[in-house]
């Protein structure tokens, strides 16, 4: 068959672009609801989780509850205990006593769950969407794996192509041969091994664990490392109980009602929730470097905080020179290098195959998404379908965006949306802090004539005593 012949089209009630853990518990909760009609499109041939920092011993941050499905659904065949007991391992997960899965069990768990969702269809890579007026429809021109471009059309698409790696200016301009992000890391370990002295510059989780093993190989008799972060400390993430309640669905309601400008120094303020490191790691770093000063002869390790990088360059014997800045004293030093690894973080992916639809997406000041409380993207009015995003809400909902455990609130949030009835019951009490001022202070106050004061009796120590009043006035 001629590979830019289209086959016939195919339509569907609600399309998913991308199918990372998020959509693909869209996938999962919509397996049960009757009448529609969902696929899931991924452009990758098989589902991977974060393969370059997948470390044996890495945990995920959350308990296993923040699975695809059981804080909306915890009897649906596809939760992380299902999965369990499918294994065979319900009971030595119960023993085992740490209820955070580790994160190449969580990734075995998304696997699982995805041979038993037929609606998930990988290779398929979305060229372009635009809305067709005279069907009243989303139009995806799709190609499959196999060069075969196919048509399919939707009544509401949801977006969830994820993040992808982000760079600062001041790294960006090194060869890539000098340069390695984290979420690669593991990919190019032939080049850490044959690096003198490895710099990791940020810190976060990946950032942590990439340290934790260049520590490990430093204690085996491997090269320097450094690890620079213009942090003021190297800061545990924020997981305290409280601290948490802003991953639920109230300070999310909350949240999403504030000014763009508060909402956007509220995420600045909060970076330690999603940014930090978590506490077992950093007590593993630790322990390495204390077990360090028992090995005499060790390559040199350097651990430095407050440090920005501001600019990067090769020298002629290869090297690489980072020029830095103390944030305390503002005074500047150089710092050479071998290879530098960058824990920068990510960036939302760009979604080309928008470009269609120039015009007709509604984009903040600063190229976001204008994301409703339903997670619908705001449009132009001649389009009647609706888009969703998933992990693009950063923005508008808070510190929650990222987080798995807001993700099947989410799902079902937006299912019952497209379905336009209560297809799953949201939790409403989701935390004991109360976000904003109490309702009976938010409502205007009428405005009364100001009372009369009544005449009251001075006594000798100059204040004032209420008079009795009559029977009359007191019932």
């Amino acid at each position: 068959m001629n590979n830019d012949t289209p086959e016939a089209s195919s339509a569907h009630d609600l399309v998913a672009i991308g199918c990372g853990p998020f959509n693909l518990g869209l996938a999962a909760l919509a397996s049960s609801v009757k009448g529609l009609d969902f696929v899931a499109l991924e452009a990758q041939s098989e589902l991977r989780w974060h393969p370059g920092l997948m470390f044996d011993e890495a945990l995920l941050q959350l308990s296993f509850l923040a699975d695809l499905v059981t804080l909306i659904d915890p009897t649906h065949p596809l939760s992380f205990l299902a999965y369990l007991r499918e294994k065979d391992r319900l009971y030595p997960f119960y023993i085992r006593e740490r209820f955070h899965p580790t994160r190449r069990e969580y990734e075995d768990y998304l696997r699982w769950a995805v041979t038993r969702l037929p609606s998930v269809r990988f290779s398929h890579r979305v060229e372009s969407m635009d809305w067709d007026v005279a069907q009243q429809r989303f139009v995806l021109h799709v190609v499959r794996g196999d060069g075969q471009r196919v048509i399919m059309t939707a009544k509401d698409v949801v977006i969830g192509i994820g993040t992808e790696p982000s760079l600062p200016k001041s790294l960006a301009s090194l060869p890539s041969d000098k340069l390695v992000h984290t979420g690669h890391y593991l990919h190019r370990l032939k080049d850490v091994e044959a690096a003198r002295h490895v710099t990791v510059v940020g810190s976060g989780q990946s950032g942590a664990e990439v340290a934790l093993h260049l520590l490990q190989r430093n204690l085996d008799g491997g090269a320097a490392m450094s690890w620079l972060t213009r942090t003021v400390s190297f800061a545990p993430l924020d997981y305290t109980k409280l601290t948490l309640e802003m991953t639920t669905p109230a300070y999310v309601r909350y949240f999403h009602t504030l000014p763009q400008p508060t909402k956007d120094r509220l995420v600045a303020e909060q970076w330690r929730h999603y940014k930090g490191i978590s506490t077992e790691t950093l007590e593993a770093l630790h322990d390495l470097l204390y077990r360090r000063e028992l090995e005499p002869g060790l390559a040199d390790v350097e651990l430095r905080s407050g440090v920005a990088v501001e600019e990067s360059s090769v020298t002629g014997s290869g090297d690489v020179r980072l020029c830095c800045r103390h944030m305390d004293t503002g005074e500047t030093f150089e710092h050479t290098t071998a290879l530098v690894v960058a824990a920068t973080g990510y960036k939302q992916r760009a979604p080309g195959f928008l470009k269609a639809m120039d015009g007709r997406v509604r984009w903040d000041e600063q190229g976001r998404y204008r994301v409703r409380l339903d997670y619908s993207v705001e449009l132009s009015p001649e389009v009647r379908g609706r888009i969703f995003v998933t992990h693009a809400d950063l923005h508008s909902h808070g510190v929650a965006a990222p987080d798995l455990g807001i993700s099947a609130f989410r799902n079902a949030t937006i299912l019952n949306t497209v379905m336009g009835r209560d297809i799953f019951t949201l939790p409403q009490r989701t935390a004991f802090s109360r976000f904003g001022v109490p309702e009976v202070a938010a409502r205007p106050r009428p405005i009364a004539q100001e009372p009369r004061t009544p005449d009251l009796p001075v006594v000798p120590d100059g204040l004032t005593r209420p008079r009795t009043p009559r029977l009359s006035e007191a019932s």
